[in-house]
C-alpha cells in the first residue's frame, strides 16, 4: 500500500532532503578545495581552467629544457674562463722569455801568427740561428782583390787551353757564349777532374775534348766563347792559340791580421748573422754571443782555443731558459685543448662547436640557438687551430721580433675569447630572462585557473554551519508536523 503523508510532512522532509544535498555539496568543496570539480559544476570555468592549467604543464615542461641549456652554457664559460687563463699564463711565458738575455759567450783570443799574411784565413759562424749554411768572414785585410783570368776564342773550334790541373785545384772556372754558360770547380788534383768538366760544359752545349795536359773547347754554332778563372794566379796556366784574346788575372793581395775591433764591426754589420749573433771586444779577445736557443758552431779555432783560421771548430751553447720555456709553452697549449674537450655538459660541447637550440613557448615559435661563432659569423670551435695559436719550437725564441710575433697572436687570441665569453654572456641572460619569464606565466595561468575553480573555505564552511543548522531545524520542523498526525491516536 502507499504512504500517504501529509503535506506539512511532506514539505518539511523536501526542505530536509534539499539541505542534505547542499551540505553534501559544500562538504565535497572543503574536501577538494575546488568550486567547480567537473563540467556539471559550471561548464565554462571547467573548460577554460583546464587549458589555462594545460598551456602553464606545458611551460613548465620547458623549464627543463631552460635549466639544461643554463647549465650547458655554464659549461661552456667554465671552460671559456679555463682557457683565457691558459692564454694569459701563456703570455707571461712569453713575456718572460722576451725579457730573459741568458745568453752564452765564449771569448777567443787572436792567434795573428798562425794566421799570418800568406793567404786570406777565414773565421765561419753556423748552425744555431745563423743556419747550416756558414758566414764566413776574412781574417786579414785584402790589398787588392783578384782579377780573373779570361781567355776568349773568336770562332767555334778555335779555342784551345791548356790547364795545369795542380794551380786550378780548388778553383772555379766559367765558359760562356753569352747566352750559355757553365761552371766547375776542380776540388783536387787528378787526372778524373777532366772528365767531370768535360761533361758539365757538354750539358751546356760546349765540347770540351783533351786531357790534363791540353784541353780544347767550342760550340757548334761557331758563338764566341769565354773562359773566366776564379782567381788571377792561374792565369798563367791559360795558353792560347792563334785567333784567341786572353786576359791575365792578378791575384789578390793578402795584408795584415784584422785586428778584434774590426772583426766585431765587420760581424755585427753583417745582416746575414747580426739577429743571430753579438761580437764584442772582451779586452783584447773576440767575444761572440750566441742569440739562439741552439749551439753555434764557430769554424777557425784551433784546439788551444784561439782563433787561427784552420779548420778546427768550436761550439757556444743556447739559452737554455728560453729553450725551457719554449717547451712550457707547447704544454700549456696542449692544456687549452683539453679544457675544451671537457667543457661538455650532458653530451653538449658549445666550444667544439655543438649547437644548443631551447625553445620558449608551448607552440615552438619562440626559440634560441646557441653556437660558437668566429668574427664572420660563421660556427666555430674554440681550440688552439680556430684560436691561431701554433706549436713553436726553440728557434721561434731565438729572437725578440719572433716572440713579439707570438704575443701579438695571443692578443688577437685573448680579444676572440673575451668576445665569445660575452657573447655567451649575452646569451645566458636571455635563458635566464625567459626562465623568470616562463615561471612568472606559470604562475599567472594557474593563479587564473584557481580563481575559475577554486572553493572559498570560509564561505564554505560558513556555508555548512548554516546548512547544519537548517538541517537542525528542518528535523525539528519535520517532528512537530509529524506530532499533527499522531494527535489521531489519541482519539483511540
Amino acid at each position: 500500500m502507499d504512504v500517504n503523508l501529509s503535506k506539512a510532512v511532506r514539505s518539511n522532509l523536501l526542505s530536509l532532503q534539499s539541505t542534505a544535498a547542499s551540505m553534501a555539496k559544500t562538504q565535497n568543496r572543503l574536501a577538494t578545495g575546488l568550486r567547480v570539480n567537473s563540467a556539471l559544476d559550471n561548464p565554462s570555468n571547467f573548460f577554460t581552467a583546464s587549458a589555462l592549467n594545460s598551456r602553464a604543464s606545458d611551460m613548465a615542461n620547458l623549464l627543463d629544457g631552460m635549466s639544461s641549456g643554463i647549465k650547458t652554457i655554464e659549461a661552456a664559460d667554465n671552460g671559456l674562463k679555463s682557457i683565457t687563463k691558459t692564454v694569459e699564463s701563456m703570455q707571461s711565458t712569453l713575456r718572460q722569455a722576451r725579457q730573459d738575455k741568458s745568453n752564452k759567450t765564449t771569448s777567443f783570443a787572436i792567434d795573428s801568427t798562425t794566421i799570418g799574411t800568406a793567404s786570406v784565413k777565414t773565421l765561419s759562424l753556423s748552425d744555431g740561428a745563423v743556419g747550416s749554411t756558414a758566414v764566413s768572414f776574412d781574417l786579414n785585410t785584402v790589398s787588392s782583390a783578384a782579377t780573373p783570368a779570361t781567355l776568349t776564342g773568336t770562332g767555334g773550334s778555335d779555342l784551345s787551353t791548356d790547364f795545369d790541373l795542380s794551380a786550378l785545384d780548388g778553383e772555379t772556372i766559367t765558359v760562356s757564349d753569352g747566352t750559355n754558360s757553365a761552371s766547375y770547380t776542380f776540388t783536387a788534383a787528378a787526372t778524373g777532374q777532366v772528365a767531370d768538366l768535360e761533361a758539365a760544359l757538354s750539358a751546356s752545349g760546349f765540347t770540351a775534348t783533351g786531357t790534363s795536359g791540353g784541353l780544347s773547347i767550342s760550340r757548334a754554332d761557331g758563338a764566341n766563347t769565354t773562359v773566366t778563372t776564379s782567381n788571377g794566379a792561374v792565369a798563367t796556366a791559360v795558353g792560347l792559340t792563334s785567333g784567341d784574346v786572353s786576359t791575365d788575372g792578378v791575384a789578390a793581395v793578402t795584408g795584415a791580421v784584422k785586428t778584434v775591433d774590426a772583426l766585431v764591426t765587420e760581424i755585427n754589420s753583417n745582416t746575414s748573422v747580426n739577429s743571430a749573433v753579438r761580437a764584442s771586444n772582451d779586452g783584447g779577445k773576440l767575444r761572440i754571443e750566441n742569440i739562439s736557443t741552439s749551439d753555434l758552431t764557430v769554424t777557425g779555432v784551433g784546439t788551444d782555443g784561439e782563433v787561427d783560421g784552420t779548420t778546427n771548430t768550436a761550439s757556444i751553447g743556447g739559452n737554455d731558459v728560453r729553450a725551457n720555456l719554449a717547451k712550457q709553452f707547447n704544454d700549456l697549449r696542449d692544456q687549452l685543448d683539453k679544457f675544451a674537450d671537457d667543457a661538455s655538459f650532458n653530451g653538449i660541447n658549445l666550444l667544439r662547436g655543438d649547437k644548443l637550440k631551447l625553445t620558449f613557448n608551448e607552440t615552438g615559435t619562440s626559440t634560441i640557438e646557441i653556437q660558437a661563432k668566429d668574427e664572420d659569423g660563421a660556427a666555430t670551435s674554440v681550440n688552439n687551430t680556430a684560436l691561431g695559436i701554433d706549436a713553436v719550437s726553440e728557434s721561434d725564441f731565438d729572437s725578440d721580433v719572433a716572440i713579439d710575433a707570438k704575443l701579438d697572436v695571443l692578443k688577437g687570441s685573448l680579444d676572440s675569447l673575451r668576445s665569445q665569453s660575452s657573447t655567451f654572456g649575452s646569451n645566458l641572460a636571455v635563458v635566464e630572462n625567459r626562465q623568470d619569464f616562463t615561471k612568472n606565466m606559470i604562475n599567472t595561468l594557474e593563479t587564473g585557473a584557481a580563481n575559475l575553480t577554486l572553493a572559498d573555505t570560509n564561505e564554505e564552511a560558513a556555508n555548512l554551519l548554516a546548512l547544519q543548522t537548517r538541517q537542525q531545524l528542518s528535523s525539528t520542523a519535520l517532528s512537530m508536523a509529524s506530532q499533527a498526525d499522531q494527535a489521531v491516536l489519541r482519539l483511540f
